[in-house]
């Protein structure tokens, strides 16, 4: 297992089916303020769909798909990224972050973008990796930005929340414009 130091306290690594209790307590923290924005956040809330969401991203990393892994503030997981999709054939991925109120506010989340992003420009050779959020999710757009990604559009009444259609703004940095690549 490897992990990146994100800060002197921080580290990124791999969240595995296997973690489950933990990943749980840590969404059961963070459920109120990740709910609207990460749907699997709603279903993750026992046990077995804990460990059923974690095993879904090993299996999709297992097919060399999206994949999963978390943000460890003090040794306690405090939130994530993600690859919410990941197609090699087509050159492009979709990242995905969420954090609980301990983890917020220090940077872990657009340090630890930072590093999925290099990873699937320098080692994967994507072409284009994006970023889909809500508008109403402006801790979101602002990581995007941070990390030098262009607002591509907004797709209008794109998702249904509450009842409530949301708007999600698309977010993307292509290849040439990364700076390690």
């Amino acid at each position: 297992m490897f992990a990146i130091p994100l800060d002197d306290h921080a580290q990124l690594r791999p969240l595995e089916p296997w973690q489950a209790p933990e990943f749980l307590a840590h969404i059961d923290r963070a459920r109120p303020t990740v709910d609207p924005w990460i749907p699997w956040a709603s279903r993750s809330t026992d046990l077995d769909s804990a460990r059923a969401t974690l095993q879904r991203y090993a299996d999709s990393q297992a097919a060399d798909g999206g994949r999963i892994y978390g943000i460890w503030l003090d040794g306690v997981l405090v939130g994530g990224v993600m690859f919410v999709t990941f197609d090699a054939a087509s050159g492009v991925c979709e990242i995905g972050v969420w954090t609980e109120a301990a983890g917020e506010g220090r940077g872990l989340v657009t340090r630890a973008v930072r590093h999925l992003i290099d990873w699937a420009f320098t080692v994967r050779g994507m072409s284009r990796v994006q970023w889909l959020s809500s508008t109403a999710n402006t801790r979101s757009g602002n990581v995007a930005k941070r990390v030098g990604m262009t607002c591509d559009g907004v797709l209008r009444e794109y998702f249904p929340h509450n009842g409530v259609r949301q708007d999600k703004e698309v977010w993307s940095v292509l290849a040439h414009e990364w700076p390690t690549a």
